[in-house]
């Protein structure tokens, strides 16, 4: 991460935001980072001091999410990954843009919280600098813009690189039924992820020896 940048004003915020512990504004958006103990009453002062010179806190070491969300953090991530046949997927890929006559443009600025709308706006006018070699075969910057502010939407529907898995884009719920084991269902819903994840329930099941495909009256 470079010493001034966008990225930089970003995490410093974060941690800001966490200290200050707001009651309300927490209600409203919550960056899951309460298991840090980043509220002023526990940490004082100097621990946010601590925080912000990056000693302590989410972003005192390598190993945090950023450098997952990356292209080639992916590919390395999902290299070993397998997509079972006897097990059932499904995913939700959230954004907060839209493609309007091949535009990416983003939602109105209601229900986005206030440290992400800049960002929402910021990852939909991304552009890959032409000196620098494409991090993958096939990569257009275009399929990369929709996001929620936090990730690009294409990343959440199900694995693509370096391998794509089998998938199935689910449009009415009614078209999943049944759902078919050893496909990645996804389904796009207009939101934030981190409001999203809170409130949504993740199942995988394993599909029995045996199913009938109809039962006998």
């Amino acid at each position: 991460m470079k010493a001034f940048s966008q990225l930089q004003v970003w995490r410093i915020g974060v941690i800001i935001y966490d200290w200050f512990d707001i009651s309300p504004l927490k209600k409203y958006c919550n960056f899951g980072l309460d298991h840090f103990n980043m509220s002023w009453k526990k940490m004082g002062i100097w621990g946010l001091v601590d925080c912000l010179l990056g000693n302590a806190g989410p972003f005192a070491s390598g190993d945090w999410i950023l450098p997952d969300l990356t292209i080639q953090g992916s590919i390395r991530l999902n290299y070993h990954l397998h997509t079972f046949p006897n097990t059932y997927y499904f995913s939700y890929a959230t954004k907060r843009t839209w493609k309007v006559m091949g535009v990416t443009i983003y939602s109105w600025m209601l229900g986005v919280p206030p440290l992400l709308f800049f960002r929402v706006w910021q990852m939909s006018q991304c552009c890959h600098p032409p000196h620098v070699s494409p991090p993958y075969q096939g990569y257009r910057i275009e399929d990369w813009q929709e996001n929620d502010g936090t990730v690009n939407t294409i990343s959440m529907t199900h694995p693509r690189l370096p391998i794509e898995h089998p998938s199935c884009l689910v449009e009415q719920d009614s078209e999943c039924e049944p759902l078919q084991p050893g496909i990645w269902h996804y389904k796009f819903i207009e939101g934030v992820f981190l409001n999203a994840a809170r409130n949504m329930h993740v199942l995988f099941m394993k599909k029995p020896r045996t199913v009938p495909n109809e039962v006998d009256p």
